[in-house]
């Protein structure tokens, strides 16, 4: 257990909660922005950029933090192990916690990587894109990687691209696993813009199709012109957390052929679960 601070003399008053309005620079943004995760990021920043410890009235200070919204922050933030504290000398600097979070990411980037030669061969033997993607919270999906054929013809795919988790093919595995009622999951289908139309029985079908048979598939509906196959990458849990997907061009691959694009991805899927976990 990291040891409980108490307050310092030179330091603010913990039970003052009084709110900041000086996180820095205005910066645009699409969505909220939450002042105390703002601050906590720029207090990470700040101790692993000094490299030496701090105390809070210093920290305050440099980054022109109210001093006690930030020791309430380094409070919050050692209780996390992220921060460490010395009570002896009332300074904070970066603590182990930190170290092992970056340490995680650095393991699953080298993962990721482990994973690109089996999706570049099952693209270039099926002549397609190879997607890798990613569900993030609790209602998108974002594209991490993406291979392509070394044929003339392939789709790019820019990496970043976020979805709603409904959408394509592999929305349709994702949304079989969330256990939503059919009430939840035209709620969550109505607001989608398909490229095409699409009924919610036609997508409840395909949905209940994709779980029996562990691929699923979208004609077009995400993308004109495009069709979709995609497989479930699970955890050790038996949660999905990725999907590999497998992209095209629209009516040029039988049905047959899709099948086996299908098959091979599910394949593919069961690989990547021992690369990526």
């Amino acid at each position: 257990m990291p040891p409980t601070e108490r307050p310092h003399p030179d330091d603010a008053d913990p039970a003052d909660d009084s709110a900041d309005d000086s996180a820095g620079p205005a910066r645009p943004s699409g969505g909220v922005v939450v002042k105390p995760v703002v601050n906590a990021i720029r207090i990470l920043r700040y101790l692993t950029h000094k490299g030496a410890p701090e105390r809070a009235a210093d920290i305050a200070r440099h980054l022109s933090i109210n001093p006690s919204t930030c020791f309430n922050i380094l409070r919050t933030l050692v209780g996390e192990d992220v921060v460490d504290f010395n009570p002896l000398s009332k300074t904070y600097s970066a603590g182990l916690g930190l170290s092992r979070l970056v340490e995680q990411l650095v393991t699953r980037g080298q993962r990721l990587q482990m994973a690109l030669p089996s999706m570049r061969e099952l693209a270039a033997q099926f002549r397609v894109t190879v997607t890798l993607w990613q569900r993030m919270g609790l209602d998108r999906i974002v594209l991490m990687h993406s291979e392509s054929s070394p044929t003339d013809l392939h789709i790019e795919m820019p990496a970043g691209q976020r979805l709603p988790i409904l959408m394509g093919a592999s929305g349709r595995l994702f949304v079989g696993r969330m256990g939503l009622s059919e009430d939840e999951m035209r709620q969550a289908f109505e607001p989608i813009r398909w490229a095409r139309s699409l009924s919610f029985e036609t997508y409840q079908r395909e949905v209940n199709r994709a779980r029996k048979r562990g691929w699923a598939v979208d004609d077009g509906y995400f993308a004109t012109g495009v069709l979709a196959v995609a497989a479930p990458v699970c955890d050790p849990s038996g949660h999905i957390t990725f999907t590999v997907s497998a992209v095209m061009i629209r009516g040029q691959r039988s049905d047959a052929e899709v099948d086996r694009i299908g098959e091979a991805l599910r394949d593919l899927g069961h690989q990547l679960e021992n690369t990526l976990f």
